[in-house]
């Protein structure tokens, strides 16, 4: 096995082993990056959704319940706000969604479906003092992430349109009937507020800059590659190609073989003057044994 046959075979072995540990850390990576990416984005539609709710109590409610006595407005309810405001960004985003998920809501539209009672349990069932829950789920769309924040009934005054049907203004049962959205206690947890958003484009973004960096560190390897592999052939393989022709040669008594430049300080120039001085030695010293 040559020289540059080993030497090839070693370095094949550390540059695969680096790209393995380079391609693992870096998806890894690509991968977290891109699901903090989602959740930010949840965390901003979240927020946006608790602003509204707060705009639409402190400042569209107040303008509209002098018309509250006589008929009901859902206008002025936060929820139907905030669901309303997300509905309109759902149009040009259809695959990110916000819904106050409501175990016996009012309006039938928030009624919970399988997964969001799951988070609404979660919530009820001793997990209160936790404030957001986050998670994963798969859709026909692909892949989501969900942020979920429970709803808790921390004002009494919300009690009195969801108590009893009798309490609640009639143009409101009269809208939406008295079967659903009544019987909620005070401090109890009826939903959670949910906002889903997909994985498929962060994670198509993440495997894209996946495949350029991999690709970009095989070319850095292939270049890497031949440019060593030439320097070994121009600074070590000729010079002892050279060195044990001249030896093979000097040792069968041809002593016309031309001497080795000295062309620097390094270590195959140390070992050709080296050379030199040997076959002068031995050249001086069949002279005096053939006199």
């Amino acid at each position: 096995m040559g020289l540059r046959l080993k030497f090839n075979i070693v370095l094949t072995l550390v540059f695969a082993a680096g790209i393995c540990v380079s391609a693992w850390v870096s998806y890894q990576l690509l991968q977290n990056n891109a699901k903090q990416e989602v959740l930010r984005n949840a965390g901003l539609m979240m927020e946006a959704a608790l602003a509204v709710r707060g705009y639409t109590v402190s400042q569209v409610k107040p303008l509209l319940e002098p018309q509250l006595e006589t008929t009901f407005l859902p206008q002025a309810v936060s929820a139907y706000a905030a669901t309303e405001t997300f509905n309109s960004i759902r149009k040009k985003y259809p695959d990110f969604t916000y819904k106050e998920a409501t175990l016996n809501p009012t309006n039938p539209r928030d009624r919970a479906v399988e997964w969001e009672a799951d988070a609404v349990n979660y919530f009820r069932n001793g997990s209160a003092s936790m404030n957001e829950l986050t998670g994963e789920r798969d859709t026909p769309g692909g892949r989501m992430v969900y942020i979920a924040r429970p709803i808790q009934i921390k004002d009494p005054a919300c009690l009195a349109c969801h108590s009893v049907p009798s309490a609640a203004p009639a143009s409101m049962v009269k809208l939406y009937g008295e079967n659903n959205g009544f019987g909620w206690k005070h401090m109890e947890i009826i939903g959670a507020q949910i906002v889903s958003v997909p994985m498929s484009l962060p994670i198509k973004n993440a495997n894209d800059a996946f495949k350029v960096f991999m690709g970009s560190l095989a070319a850095i390897f292939v270049v890497t590659f031949i440019v060593l592999n030439v320097m070994l052939s121009v600074m070590i393989i000729r010079p002892i190609s050279r060195m044990s022709a001249s030896a093979d040669k000097i040792s069968q008594g041809d002593f016309d073989v031309p001497e080795f430049p000295k062309t620097g300080k390094d270590e195959i120039s140390v070992l050709g003057t080296s050379f030199n001085r040997m076959r002068r030695s031995l050249q001086k010293a069949l002279k005096l044994i053939d006199k």
